[in-house]
């Protein structure tokens, strides 16, 4: 495998992972803020969507034509961080098919070394290649996956790439409390000992 399938690979087992967090929620659950700054799992969802279409579209002279109004001048700040109820689940997961499926032709067509601008980046960082590009879009999304991974297990406490996933110790009620018991033990006594 090359590097750019590999890389391409990565990509798309990391939107898997996000996707798969939104998977079995109520439209509540899928929506709620979970954080004082509001971030959700299906403005997460959203927000990785948008800002692929962007990187892979514009910024390679492919764009999508894609309106996405959340990023209009009038909108408001983080309109694409969560989803407002006359958007759909539906809506929003088709729109990061689509996104996935725009950034994948661009991916295949164009050469690692394939020069692009990044318009919203600064003048000194925003001449990019694919490669570059690949690479953010890889990390942006494993963060936002991650992000999504800690919500998910405060909805509903599922844990993990997916369900029984073998990474994570399978543990009952008792042996969960006594684990979270002995970290704060933990966390008290550093404290102590390290004010």
């Amino acid at each position: 495998m090359d590097d750019k399938a590999t890389l391409l690979n990565y990509l798309r087992t990391r939107r898997a992972d996000l996707l798969g967090k939104v998977e079995g929620l109520s439209e509540y659950d899928a929506r709620r803020p979970m954080t004082p700054t509001g971030t959700n799992l299906l403005g997460l969802v959203k927000h990785v969507a948008s800002v692929e279409l962007g990187y892979f579209g514009e910024t390679f002279g492919r764009p999508s034509d894609r309106a996405l109004p959340w990023y209009e001048l009038t909108a408001e700040p983080d309109a694409d961080m969560w989803v407002p109820a006359t958007e759909s689940r539906e809506e929003i997961m088709e729109l990061h098919h689509f996104s996935a499926k725009h950034s994948d032709e661009t991916i295949e067509a164009l050469p690692l070394d394939a020069p692009g601008v990044v318009p919203w980046w600064s003048e000194e960082k925003k001449h990019v290649t694919l490669h570059q590009i690949l690479v953010h879009m890889c990390v942006e999304t494993a963060r936002h996956a991650g992000h999504a991974d800690i919500i998910r297990e405060l909805i509903d406490g599922q844990a993990g790439q997916r369900p029984n996933d073998p990474n994570i110790p399978v543990r009952n009620s008792e042996e969960l409390a006594a684990h979270r018991y002995r970290l704060e033990q933990a966390a008290r006594e550093a404290e102590r000992l390290r004010p």
